[in-house]
């Protein structure tokens, strides 16, 4: 049996945990345990009969994994390569895949389907969140065995209700804000602080939950910013340190307006976002007349190592993947549902989108968590 694991998308605390895991006990079972570098890019860029391109794949061993898992990041390496939707400038001479001249994007899925069976992979274990795993269920689909483990800041795979990083990117945005409390009480001032957080606006809600943020602006609810300046204003002068603070998801957005976004589209579509933070605080300003500090917490929260709940759930995702190998699965998702590890087909991370459950967790007309009912709820409230 030879493994192979990769790590796509972008990088969170746990994933060099999960990889040791799995690397452990693979090897205990006797098999071989491959690393592909860059996430599909590694794949991409190997030539299955050229073996100077071998670099981009090399074998795990204990010795190599023994301290990995004291770090956060991914140590092999991490891209946004969609080997599906490829520029003809991104695909190697030797892919050997016909190319449209009309077409602007290309799939190279037999050049990654002859990559698998040179290196004699049985299976693959691809990390990553939804755009990352759904190229892997699209390999499932061609046939290839594929066991995927979730990971994600934003918690937004459909699917599981947690997904490796959160709880770090969570402990680290909670951490930030109290900080920031000294800088805004001292010039009492409004603190305006954005989250990463595309789609979901769970890093957002959670965090604003625990710290005890005056207001929060996630994804799903577009927010009236002449409102916003009204509740803010009351919150600071109702603070007896005379300041406020809001979480702002880097995916919100004003009513009427759209998301801020910017330079060009990745493999998958997506553009980059960032600076809702900077308008509304600008916004505010001059709504209010206040000072404001605006502070983007964005990589900071995906930085060092994993907290103690990243590293165990981490290690066993590992676990799970390693026993659906042993039983001879293919094309599952290794998941957590209701506090319970368990795994769904792969193909559940393109039937829905996993969103904030606004009715039971927000207050809409406040713009702040709302969280009463926790009886029967998941520990991270999805």
């Amino acid at each position: 049996m030879r493994i192979a694991v990769l790590t796509g998308g972008g990088d969170v605390p746990g994933l060099n945990p999960a990889i040791k895991a799995i690397v452990n006990r693979a090897l205990d079972n006797g098999y071989d345990v491959l690393g592909i570098r860059r996430g599909w890019r590694g794949l991409v860029q190997i030539n299955p009969d050229d073996d100077s391109t071998r670099s981009w794949v090399f074998p795990l061993t204990k010795e190599t994994v023994r301290r990995v898992d004291r770090s956060g990041g991914t140590f092999l390496h991490t891209s946004r390569t969609n080997p599906a939707n490829m520029k003809p400038d991104e695909i190697p001479a030797f892919a050997n895949v016909p190319l449209k001249p009309e077409a602007k994007t290309h799939d190279i899925t037999p050049h990654i389907l002859r990559v698998i069976e040179t290196l004699g992979i049985d299976c693959l274990i691809p990390i990553g969140g939804d755009d990352t795993l759904s190229y892997g269920e699209r390999l499932a689909r061609e046939g290839v065995r594929v066991i995927a483990i979730p990971k994600t800041m934003d918690n937004d795979v459909y699917g599981t209700d947690y997904c490796i990083g959160f709880s770090t990117a969570v402990t680290r945005s909670v951490e930030f804000i109290h900080a920031l409390r000294t800088s805004a009480g001292s010039h009492e001032r409004i603190a305006v602080i954005e989250l990463f957080g595309r789609n979901s606006g769970e890093t957002s809600l959670i965090a604003a939950y625990l710290a005890g943020v005056d207001r929060a602006l996630i994804s799903e609810v577009p927010f009236d910013i002449h409102k916003l300046a009204r509740l803010v204003l009351e919150d600071k002068h109702q603070n007896p340190s005379n300041y406020a603070m809001i979480t702002v998801s880097e995916g919100a957005h004003p009513l009427e307006g759209q998301v801020i976004e910017g330079g060009k589209e990745d493999a998958f579509g997506h553009r980059k976002l960032g600076g809702v933070g900077q308008s509304v605080g600008d916004a505010l300003k001059e709504l209010t007349g206040q000072n404001i500090i605006y502070q983007q917490l964005a990589y900071l929260m995906r930085s060092g190592a994993p907290d103690s709940l990243d590293l165990m759930v981490a290690a066993n995702f590992a676990h799970v993947a390693l026993s659906l190998i042993e039983r001879g699965e293919s094309g599952r998702l290794v998941c957590l549902q209701r506090g319970v590890y368990s795994d769904v087909p792969l193909s559940t991370v393109a039937q829905g989108k996993k969103r904030v459950n606004v009715p039971e967790l927000y207050d809409t007309d406040c713009y702040r968590p709302r969280v009463r009912h926790v009886l029967g709820m998941p520990m991270f409230l999805t």
